[in-house]
């Protein structure tokens, strides 16, 4: 690390970069931060407009504008703009990138790509079958013995995973993908894969290409309502680190799992430096892996990152130049929490333009932040909703339990009509079953 000031260019506009974008403007190395997402009013608080389009088809856009202004790292926080290609076409001398290629992040976007390399490295993981021709995959998914689980094998904003009760409701959702397109060219290939049963958890690693240095674990929630019952979402909430997970688990997971991730990886000619996000499900023969994906979690990184004390800058930047090697990162001791407040309607139809009430208050709750994901302001200035998961509220404390009570604390100051959120976001008893997002 240089200690040098550097210019930063954030990409995104949800809860994770809200939260990325405070974990930056933290750092006493930070120039001027620039967000790609103003429309956020937490991102807007904090940084100043990338007054540019922002895409992987126009990235000359966005590499003029870093020249304009001097930003000497670009981070991305979607997996979009990954695995179109942006961090290639943007990276460059003098300005690095935090976030893998498109070859890396084909780990996320194709998932069955990333099946055949678990396959090849001995990676475990539920046995599975892709498929290009839907009445070969209806014909499979009515022999299993209990019905598979499908996914679509492209990125499909958090909603290419169906886990079906019954045989019926597998042939609805590989119609869904592959007949009627609901996921586009997401669903021009589906994985099917056996069932797994167990408890979820978040592992999520920082990667410089040779060196992994593993983050603190969490763990998600992903269906709607209390009890883990309802559809699936994006995430209704996160703890931190995971119940679940003990020391010599987490070595059993970088061994099986993160070490021959990687080294598969290099095989391949691919050169991974980011993050590195492994969802894996506790069955009884161990961890397996249920996905991959490219960057951070979203809602883990808000609980993740209200804990990090170390200068984000400097372990980006290490993530770059490949000297992870030589970091050691600090943790605020106890726990966090983050509760997603979403929109009446979420995950189908959410409702924009809701006025939000209480967020100073909640905001000022002890241990708390608000992190902004679905918000914009009006006409009139206020804050109001502007998609499905509306905000992250996120408690921090002593213990897992403080850090809950806080953050729930918070959630009963904010209003807006329609309102909803789990009330058992890491209660000793929720469970978390369900895959997690494609």
């Amino acid at each position: 690390m240089t200690g040098d000031r550097v210019n930063v260019a954030l990409i995104g506009g949800g809860g994770r970069e809200h939260a990325l974008a405070l974990a930056i403007s933290r750092s006493p190395r930070l120039g001027t931060l620039y967000v790609s997402h103003p429309q956020n009013p937490g991102l807007a608080s904090l940084g100043r407009p990338i007054d540019v389009p922002v895409s992987a088809r126009e990235a000359y856009r966005l590499e003029q504008f870093c020249d304009r202004h001097g930003i000497g790292l670009v981070v991305i926080g979607p997996e979009e703009p990954l695995a179109e290609g942006l961090a290639d076409k943007v990276r460059g001398p003098g300005r690095m990138v935090f976030g893998p290629g498109a070859d890396g992040a084909r780990l996320e976007a194709d998932k069955a790509w990333a099946k055949q390399l678990m396959r090849s490295a001995s990676i475990p993981t539920a046995e599975a079958r892709t498929f290009t021709d839907p009445e070969a995959a209806l014909a499979y998914a009515r022999s299993r013995p209990e019905p598979p689980v499908i996914k679509a094998a492209g990125l499909a904003k958090g909603k290419g995973v169906v886990v079906p009760a019954t045989a019926a409701e597998a042939a609805e959702a590989i119609e869904r993908m592959m007949v009627k397109k609901e996921f586009g060219a997401a669903g021009r290939e589906v994985v099917i894969e056996e069932r797994l049963d167990g408890p979820e958890v978040s592992v999520m690693a920082l990667v410089d290409g040779r060196s992994i240095y593993v983050l603190e674990t969490s763990q998600d929630h992903k269906r709607l309502l209390d009890g883990d019952k309802g559809p699936n979402t994006g995430g209704m909430g996160a703890v931190c680190p995971s119940p679940r997970v003990d020391d010599a688990l987490m070595a059993r997971v970088e061994r099986e799992v993160l070490v021959p991730t990687v080294d598969a990886l290099r095989r391949e000619g691919i050169e991974y430096r980011g993050v590195l996000y492994a969802g894996l499900m506790l069955t009884h023969g161990g961890p397996k892996v249920l996905e991959f994906n490219c960057r951070f979690g979203d809602p883990e990184c808000q609980a993740i990152v209200s804990r990090l004390e170390s200068d984000v800058i400097d372990l980006m930047e290490a993530t770059c130049r490949g000297t992870l090697d030589s970091c050691e990162i600090a943790w605020r001791s106890g726990a966090s929490c983050c509760v997603v407040v979403a929109a009446p309607g979420y995950p189908n139809e959410p409702r924009a333009g809701l006025p939000i009430a209480g967020l100073d208050r909640a905001g000022a709750v002890p241990g708390v932040t608000v992190y902004h994901a679905g918000t914009a302001r009006d006409r009139e200035g206020r804050v109001v909703t502007a998609g499905g998961r509306v905000l992250g509220v996120t408690g921090v404390g002593s213990s897992a339990a403080e850090a809950r009570a806080r953050a729930y604390e918070a959630c009963g100051l904010i209003q807006f009509e329609g309102m909803q959120y789990r009330r058992d976001i890491g209660a000793p008893a929720a469970p978390a079953r369900v895959r997690a997002k494609v």
